[in-house]
C-alpha cells in the first residue's frame, strides 16, 4: 500500500509563497535575483555620498548611470565605479540581462577616520581628520517578479491598478519584496489578511 503514491495534480505556481518567502529571507544574502558590491573605506564623507545615494535608490540601471554622470557631485565617481562594476558582475556570473537590473538596495555607511597633524605657528599641532565610508550596492534582476506582479494586479482594482502602474519599477519590486511592509510594520498585517491564503 505504501509503495505506490498517487500522483499529484500539476498546480499552479503559487506566488503567494514566493512573496511569502521573501518577506522571510529578505535581509539574507545570496538571493538568486541579486548581486551585491560593496566599496569599502573611500575616502568621502558618509553624508556627502549619502545625497547622492538617495536620489538613486530604486531606480534602474541605465537611468542611474545617466544621472551619476549628470549629478555635479564628487562622490558620483566612485558610485558610478561600483554601479557599473556590479553591473558587470551581475551579466558574466549570473548572465543577467542589464535592462533588467534595478537598485534594489543602497546604502551608506561610516568608516574609520584618518587622522594626521598639521604642524602650526608656536611649535603647536592641529588634527586633520579625513573621513571614510563603505557603499554597498544590490541590483537585483526584475525579470523573477514578471509572474508575481501579474498576479497581484489581478488581486487589486482597477481605480488603484492605474496608480499603481504609474510606480517606478523599482519601488514596485520593493514593494513585493516586504521591505516597504516592515518600514511601516504592516508585516504582521500581511499574515492575518485572510485574501491571501489559499
Amino acid at each position: 500500500m505504501g509503495l505506490f503514491k498517487k500522483k499529484k495534480k500539476k498546480e499552479e505556481f503559487d506566488y503567494m509563497r514566493l512573496y511569502q518567502w521573501r518577506l522571510k529571507e529578505e535581509y539574507e544574502s545570496g538571493k538568486a535575483d541579486e548581486i551585491t558590491t560593496r566599496g569599502q573605506s573611500i575616502s568621502m564623507s558618509a553624508d556627502k555620498a549619502r545625497r547622492v545615494i538617495d536620489q538613486i535608490r530604486g531606480r534602474s540601471y541605465e537611468e542611474t548611470l545617466m544621472i551619476l554622470e549628470l549629478m555635479p557631485y564628487r562622490a558620483c565617481y566612485p558610485i558610478f565605479k561600483l554601479i557599473y562594476s556590479a553591473a558587470a558582475n551581475a551579466s558574466h556570473n549570473r548572465k543577467f540581462n542589464k535592462a533588467n537590473l534595478i537598485i534594489s538596495k543602497a546604502e551608506v555607511n561610516k568608516g574609520t577616520t584618518m587622522k594626521k597633524l598639521k604642524p602650526r605657528a608656536r611649535g603647536r599641532s592641529f588634527m586633520i581628520k579625513k573621513p571614510t565610508c563603505h557603499i554597498t550596492i544590490v541590483l537585483r534582476d526584475t525579470s523573477f517578479f514578471d509572474g508575481y506582479e501579474n498576479y497581484i494586479e489581478s488581486l487589486i482594482p482597477d481605480d488603484i491598478l492605474t496608480l499603481f502602474r504609474v510606480m517606478p519599477l523599482g519601488r514596485r519590486v520593493e514593494l513585493f519584496s516586504g521591505r516597504y511592509l516592515e518600514k511601516f510594520k504592516l508585516k504582521s498585517l500581511f499574515y492575518r489578511v485572510g485574501i491571501f491564503y489559499k
